[in-house]
């Protein structure tokens, strides 16, 4: 069950979930005080219960800039590891999309990592959102455990969640896109992986253009944190040029390929 949380000992369990999942034991990414002052102020806070147990949780609140319209930033989605219920992170993504239009907010926007190819799948295609812009080391380098040492590249996602986009993936119907669905047009890959898992960089034309992630950056950054900082600098200088020149992300195939087209 996905419900608002208010009291204090569910946030101090919410916060202690978030110092395990990202590897901050005692520096929770969010401590309880300030999930109580962002629930005394009217903002989202939400936990998923499992079996009477509080197993995860998304937090955002209510924001202007850098979009021109008043919407949701949501900024922590985390379940605990052992406690990740199938379809329990798109469950808690619609809850809040819910919240949201019951208060007349019409889009919510967060960032995420490039590199985590699950992530772009769920954001870009599960959930129906769209890709604003490229950021670059946004955060600074990171110490948490999932990211300790590397660099903050992210994409500012905009969920507009009135569109048809998000109301077809809210019923079910998430756009699936394909490699082979691009075969009868121009297509480039700026990036692709090469055969000892080293980015390869290729060249673009004004057509629609591909560029490929590894399969697990995560567990990239533990076995090879040299060649996962490769990919990092060669993601970066593959879609920070193409997002200033007008491209967009349309859609990102199951195979780690993200389809970009201008406009």
């Amino acid at each position: 069950m996905i419900s608002e949380l208010t009291e204090l000992e569910d946030l101090r369990t919410l916060a202690r979930i978030f110092a395990e999942i990202w590897g901050r034991p005692g520096e929770p990414p969010v401590d309880s005080d300030v999930l109580m002052a962002l629930v005394l102020s009217g903002n989202y806070v939400a936990g998923a219960d499992v079996d009477g147990r509080l197993v995860g949780g998304l937090i955002g609140w209510l924001g202007g800039p850098p979009s021109d319209h008043l919407h949701l930033h949501s900024h922590i989605l985390g379940i605990a590891a052992g406690s990740q219920v199938r379809g329990l992170g798109f469950e808690l993504k619609q809850h809040q999309r819910t919240w949201c239009l019951e208060r007349g907010v019409k889009a919510i926007e967060w960032t995420f990592d490039p590199l985590v190819r699950r992530n772009a799948y769920f954001n870009l295609n599960k959930l129906g959102a769209e890709a604003r812009s490229y950021l670059v080391n946004f955060y600074g380098e990171m110490a948490d455990g999932i990211n300790a040492g590397e660099e903050s590249d992210r994409i500012l996602i905009e969920w507009r969640l009135d569109s048809p986009k998000a109301a077809a993936a809210a019923a079910g119907r998430p756009l699936e896109p394909s490699a082979d669905d691009l075969q009868h047009r121009q297509v480039d890959a700026l990036l692709s992986i090469g055969a000892g898992g080293e980015p390869v960089r290729g060249t673009s034309t004004d057509g629609v253009v591909m560029c490929q992630v590894p399969d697990d950056i995560v567990a990239l950054r533990r076995s090879d944190p040299l060649l996962a900082r490769a990919w990092r600098i060669a993601v970066r200088d593959a879609m920070k040029p193409a997002f200033d020149a007008g491209y967009r992300i349309t859609g990102v195939t199951r195979t780690g390929w993200y389809i970009l087209e201008r406009g």
